[in-house]
């Protein structure tokens, strides 16, 4: 199906509600049952009840996500497509180790919760929004991850996965993530990379770096930068600023999958017949950023989001210019 045609919650194939955890489960369950047809994996099924109710704020100690970019259908998507990739590397690995059905599981969990460090903790009096954890989210999402995966029943692995989360983020050089394993290992550069390209390939990218992206990294203090002279550069100065900026960041993304994630994207082709639907719609995406930002297209961005959070939530401070 085309782009044009795809709808706006909806995965890459259209087929495949991404703001629906029933829909994400019911398939993530299926590739992993044709993979281990005599393996069951309570863990997952658990973590798809689990992270919903988190996001809804019916944890006792966790307020309900308030991150609009970074929210509910985000973290589906990432899982649905760390899930795919790990069937392509279980199915074609071309000389790579076995995928053990535990570690598909574990890659699973992760991408379920990597992005759990935004969720303020309810004894939270020091942060009004998700968004203001940014620099810390990830580190954050690690100390969650000890915990749950004991409760899990997965203690043996717990430490491992409070290092692979780190694949999402930047807040440890990807060279610093301690995992001896080395398929645990290859597993934390295909979570980084299902993490790149779900969001960039979504159908509302530039409306959501525009409109959502934008007013999380004023709160989360990367709109700005201070230099070591103690003088401020503006990074990015509105919500269209970053949809123009979007190729610069898109070619640090293509490096950092490429040298650093060492091209997992690759697991994709099998399941699309050799395409890689994922990478064809960043780069439509990216094509169209760089025609807004040449003037040769006049402010077109005009697709509905989706919206996840709560009715009654708020995502950030009402005079924030997001454009």
């Amino acid at each position: 199906m085309t782009s044009a045609a795809r709808r706006s919650d909806y995965d890459i194939t259209d087929t495949i509600r991404t703001t629906d955890p029933i829909e994400v489960g019911g398939e993530v369950m299926r590739l992993y049952r044709d993979l281990y047809p005599d393996r069951a994996s309570p863990q997952i099924e658990r973590a798809f009840k689990d992270m919903p109710q988190m996001y809804r704020g019916e944890h006792p100690h966790y307020h309900p996500c308030d991150t609009p970019y970074h929210d509910r259908q985000h973290v589906l998507d990432v899982t649905l497509t760390i899930a795919r990739l790990l069937d392509g590397y279980a199915r074609d690995r071309q000389g790579e180790a076995p995928l053990p059905p535990e570690y598909y599981s574990i890659g699973v969990v992760i991408a379920l919760f990597h992005d759990v460090g935004y969720l303020r903790r309810r004894n939270d009096r020091r942060h009004r929004f998700g968004a203001e954890l940014t620099l810390t989210h990830v580190s954050r999402g690690a100390e969650f991850l000890v915990d749950y995966f004991a409760r899990l029943g997965w203690q043996q692995y717990a430490m491992a996965a409070s290092e692979l989360v780190h694949f999402t983020g930047y807040e440890r050089p990807v060279e610093a993530i301690r995992v001896d394993d080395p398929v645990l290992h290859r597993i934390g550069e295909i979570l980084g990379t299902a993490d790149i390209i779900a969001q960039m390939s979504d159908r509302c990218y530039l409306e959501k770096c525009r409109e959502r992206l934008y007013p999380e990294f004023v709160l989360g203090g990367l709109a700005r930068r201070r230099e070591p002279d103690g003088h401020t550069v503006m990074v990015y100065a509105s919500g269209s600023d970053l949809v123009h900026k979007t190729p610069v960041f898109y070619a640090n993304a293509m490096k950092r999958l490429d040298e650093k994630l060492h091209r997992a994207y690759i697991y994709a082709e099998r399941l699309f017949g050799g395409r890689n639907l994922y990478l064809e719609e960043m780069d439509k995406n990216v094509r169209y950023a760089q025609l807004m930002a040449s003037g040769e297209v006049n402010d077109p961005l005009r697709r509905a989001m989706p919206m996840t959070l709560p009715p009654h939530v708020r995502a950030y401070p009402e005079d924030l210019v997001i454009r």
